[in-house]
């Protein structure tokens, strides 16, 4: 157990963490969802739950905090790709950044081979040059300085393209990186009915505290908060700070075509947007789109080179290209867990599901 947290006993049974392959039995956490479905929102923040948070926090969170509901539907952000709509969470998301990597991708008509150098280094630029503005615009709505619309307009997106060379690399502004801690699920029925699920407390754990022994661990996400006077992500009560969450799907004529996403915290848009790359512009089918060598970048400090991180098995032409263009590439380890895991249904045809072989807890399933 670490710290305040109650509802980490059950993993930790007789003291010690529990072992590979050995049952772990969360009764109370059984409780807290059976409450939630027969009382929902009450039956959480009302409940014992909220008790609990109340007492975790020494009562920083109090229970009319937890009274005030923040639940909203809100129009998702949807963008025009490869023949398809695309559609993400809008800000305080950074969702938007794969559709606008994926609109500039396209408008630069790369190859549509992956084995050239030339796509992989404009899909690289595509996600660079937008992905330095994520610290200013993906904020608490409110008073977001662009709206969604105003994010992936066209012709500010072309502009973004413009500036991108197909011959050597750029440099825009970039925020800091910030660690994760996420699951994502991807799910579809014979109905036609999909959903693309994202959850994470942030950094691993989240908090470091637990609403007691319920089986609820507190989130972390005000550290996408700054202290900056003035800043779109500065700390001010009642508003939402940046969050890594971005799951997609996508539709073709109105059909749905592809649920697709990943946990990877700063670079989701990134890995989504090679996926989707590879799936709409290369043609290839979701197996082999995971199987492609992913290329991964921290969120890089304002005005920096591209300093990439590959999987070793990417063609030897590619790198040597890459690097001959100004990109630097060092070796990753093979099959990155870290890079993924992606998990896509594939709705066009098919219905078939893959998994990510990076991890052996990625599993596609057919009920």
């Amino acid at each position: 157990m670490i710290g305040n947290q109650g509802s980490s006993l059950p993993f930790y049974p007789e003291g010690q963490p529990a072992a590979a392959g050995s049952e772990i039995v969360r009764p109370r956490h059984a409780d807290t969802l059976e409450a939630v479905a027969s009382g929902g929102r009450d039956a959480f923040y009302g409940g014992d739950v909220g008790d609990e948070i109340v007492k975790a926090t020494g009562g920083a969170i109090t229970p009319d905090d937890l009274a005030v509901s923040q639940s909203e539907w809100v129009k998702p952000a949807s963008l025009d790709v490869f023949g398809r709509t695309g559609w993400t969470i809008p800000p305080n998301s950074q969702g938007y950044l794969t559709l606008a990597t994926l609109w500039i991708f396209e408008y630069l008509d790369p190859p549509s081979d992956p084995g050239d150098p030339r796509y992989h280094h404009l899909l690289i630029e595509s996600y660079r040059s937008v992905a330095w503005e994520r610290a200013r615009f993906a904020t608490e709505p409110a008073t977001a300085p662009l709206s969604t619309e105003e994010l992936l307009a066209p012709e500010r997106l072309e502009a973004i393209a413009e500036t991108i060379s197909k011959s050597s690399i750029g440099r825009w502004p970039q925020p800091p990186a910030a660690p994760a801690g996420t699951a994502y699920m991807a799910a579809s029925d014979p109905s036609g009915m999909a959903v693309s699920y994202i959850q994470s407390n942030y950094w691993g754990i989240g908090s470091g505290l637990s609403a007691g022994s319920t089986g609820v661990f507190l989130h972390n996400r005000g550290a996408g908060f700054n202290l900056i006077p003035g800043h779109p992500n500065e700390f001010i009560a009642g508003h939402r700070p940046m969050h890594t969450l971005a799951p997609t799907l996508w539709t073709r004529n109105g059909e749905l075509d592809l649920v697709l996403g990943t946990r990877g915290g700063d670079q989701q848009p990134q890995f989504l947007a090679q996926f989707a790359a590879h799936h709409f512009r290369a043609g290839l089918c979701t197996d082999d789109s995971q199987s492609m060598p992913r290329w991964n970048m921290a969120q890089p400090e304002p005005g920096t080179d591209s300093f990439l991180t590959i999987e070793p098995h990417f063609p030897s032409k590619v790198v040597e290209a890459l690097r001959n263009i100004g990109h630097v590439v060092e070796d990753g380890e093979p099959w990155n867990a870290g890079y993924g895991p992606i998990s896509a249904i594939d709705l066009a045809g098919e219905n078939k599901a893959s998994a990510d072989p990076r991890v052996s807890t990625s599993a596609a399933l057919s009920v």
